[in-house]
């Protein structure tokens, strides 16, 4: 049976695989790193679980833009591979957007890679409309040892 409930540090080696699966290659220190800086006041990581296991993960955040009013957004979502395509998503997704809803937002949003064309299916079959083309840019800010 399905259960959702927020992640804790004792998922981080469930979680770094499925991390790694989303083609972020990651490791059970890493995940616990992250999971504690994560201010708890605007970020909820959502685990769904199946027989004591992890099988997917969403992390929405709300955020404040001077553009529009305080909004949600999904950060990441995956779903283990033998999992996908029973519910599960949809179940991670029906749970963020209540978290994000339990703190007023008024909109949610979600990035996706352009080449995943299977993640745009999957949101647009729940009620997500694309909304830009845009480009993501990055430079790193420190050297890794």
């Amino acid at each position: 049976m399905l259960r959702i409930r927020e992640a804790t540090v004792d998922d981080a080696t469930m979680l770094a695989d499925l991390v790694t699966q989303l083609g972020y290659p990651s490791q059970p220190e890493d995940i616990t790193r992250r999971l504690r800086a994560l201010p708890p006041e605007r970020n909820c990581v959502l685990v769904a679980v199946v027989d004591g296991t992890v099988v997917g993960w969403v992390h929405v955040s709300t955020h404040c833009m001077l553009q529009v009013d305080e909004a949600a957004q999904v950060n990441g979502l995956v779903v283990g591979r033998r999992q996908r395509g029973q519910g599960t998503g949809r179940a991670l997704m029906e749970a963020a957007e209540a978290w994000a809803k339990a703190r007023d937002c008024t909109m949610m949003y979600v990035r996706s890679n352009a080449q995943r064309h299977d993640a745009h299916a999957f949101y647009r079959h729940r009620g997500y409309q694309q909304a830009k083309i845009s480009l993501t840019f990055w430079k790193a800010l420190r050297k890794e040892p």
